[in-house]
């Protein structure tokens, strides 16, 4: 593995981890955390947050594998981006139907894909170039 590719992986293990606890945290006070919490969060949809919510205990694992340099932890960095993806078709076929939303929303799966998307990038550019991380 070339020098120049080690600190991306790092860094992209690094905010997968601090995402991934970020996301258990806001969506665990939003599922968990009372009437004011729920309040808060308006017009959230359910299976949206739900997701984003379990999601983020995946995002953890990924980031934990990807600085331990684990092939599995590619894998579930794809896997994330693609239920990310498929997450996202779900709430706009929510929304298409008529179904309440929070703006926010939008931009908050727009963000998880990009982050995602390019998280998992750098796991399988690296793994192609050197058959490992």
């Amino acid at each position: 593995m070339t020098a120049n590719r080690r600190p991306a992986l790092l860094i992209a293990a690094i905010v997968a981890v601090l995402f991934g606890a970020l996301t258990i945290f806001s969506g665990g006070r939003a599922l968990f955390g009372g009437a004011e919490a729920r309040a808060a969060v308006g017009a959230a949809v359910p299976f949206v947050l739900w997701f984003n919510f379990l999601a983020g205990f995946a995002y953890v694992a990924a980031g934990v594998g990807l600085f331990l340099r684990h092939r599995w932890a590619v894998w579930l960095a794809v896997a994330i981006v693609v239920s990310t993806l498929g997450i996202m078709v779900a709430f706009w076929g929510h929304v298409l139907t008529g179904g309440a939303y929070e703006q926010r929303t939008i931009w908050a799966l727009a963000l998880r894909s990009a982050v995602w998307g390019v998280i998992a990038a750098i796991a399988l550019r690296l793994a192609a170039r050197t058959g490992a991380l």
